[in-house]
């Protein structure tokens, strides 16, 4: 049942806004009949996959009442209500009041749900976790997949020879950052931290602020997304929350991920930058960061 839920989740994700879709051919995307998959959703979320549905857009509805300048009926228009009148009355019995007065007095976006599945702005859903995951279960995590990925990487040394074994290494950062320099190495490493802050405060991310920023901005932006990221992060250690998930729509693919995957996919690619950055002061002359290694600051 888990996995049927988990990809009526996924088709949900990406068809919030195809709204002549049917719920038969939403339930045909999962391969099950409107009627199973009815039952399978209700047994596993409380709701039934419409009712579901309906409530999401409309938390999204209010999300987008709340945050942009538009008139209520492109939000009703969006939400997939053809008419201000229908959305004022389906809104109304949500949030107890209609969305002009709702709009003018926000209260809470989220509406109460016996699933804990609900809109993630600006474009996504946030599902609770099935199991808990702790802080040392995600270190052991990462240690497996350090251990993990370096057998992989000697699977494949295995096939190369010996002079390509020897050659001195060019570094190749195609895929993940284009010209690195100090600049726009130091600046994407803020940048993260602010990315997937926004991301789970509910908010755009605005990436041109690393076009040719100054490290006066950088520092400025470091002082504020730090250590919110950091309080993030650490709150999401102490209620065990590692394993809560993010659905959120990728045009064709939707893209599923965990905050402990995130908090692990920002701390190695930060690693791969810091080392790069690091490398580069020394040849200017900077030579006080001792490589950035934390095996001396962690005590």
């Amino acid at each position: 049942m888990s996995d049927v839920f988990a990809a009526f989740v996924d088709v949900l994700a990406d068809a919030l806004d195809e709204h002549e879709a049917t719920a038969a051919e939403l339930a045909a995307r999962v391969r099950l009949s409107r009627s199973h998959l009815d039952r399978m959703v209700e047994a596993a979320a409380g709701e039934r996959p419409a009712r579901l549905r309906r409530r999401i857009l409309l938390e999204r509805a209010a999300y987008r009442l709340l945050t942009g300048s538009g008139n209520i009926l492109d939000v009703a228009v969006e939400a997939g209500y053809g008419s201000h009148e229908a959305f004022t009355r389906a809104f109304s019995r949500a949030y107890g009041v209609p969305p002009a007065e709702w709009r003018g007095r926000p209260d809470r976006i989220r509406l109460d749900a016996p699933s804990g599945i609900h809109f993630h702005p600006p474009d996504g859903l946030r599902v609770p976790a099935r199991d808990e995951v702790s802080s040392m279960d995600l270190i052991q995590k990462m240690v497996d997949h350090h251990i993990w990925l370096l057998g992989r990487m000697l699977g494949q040394a295995a096939r190369l020879t010996d002079e390509q074994l020897d050659r001195p290494i060019t570094i190749s950062v195609e895929g993940i950052d284009d010209d690195p320099t100090v600049r726009s190495l130091l600046s994407r490493l803020v940048g993260q931290l602010g990315m997937w802050h926004a991301n789970l405060a509910g908010q755009p991310y605005d990436f041109s602020v690393e076009q040719g920023e100054s490290v006066q901005s950088m520092r400025r932006r470091l002082d504020e997304v730090g250590p919110a990221f950091a309080g993030e992060v650490g709150e999401l250690c102490t209620a065990n929350r590692l394993d809560e998930l993010i659905v959120c729509p990728g045009g064709e693919n939707v893209e599923v991920y965990t905050a402990g995957a995130m908090v692990a996919h920002v701390l190695t690619f930060a690693s791969y930058r810091r080392t790069l950055v690091a490398g580069a002061l020394h040849d200017a002359g900077c030579d006080d960061l001792d490589s950035g290694d934390p095996i001396r600051w962690i005590s």
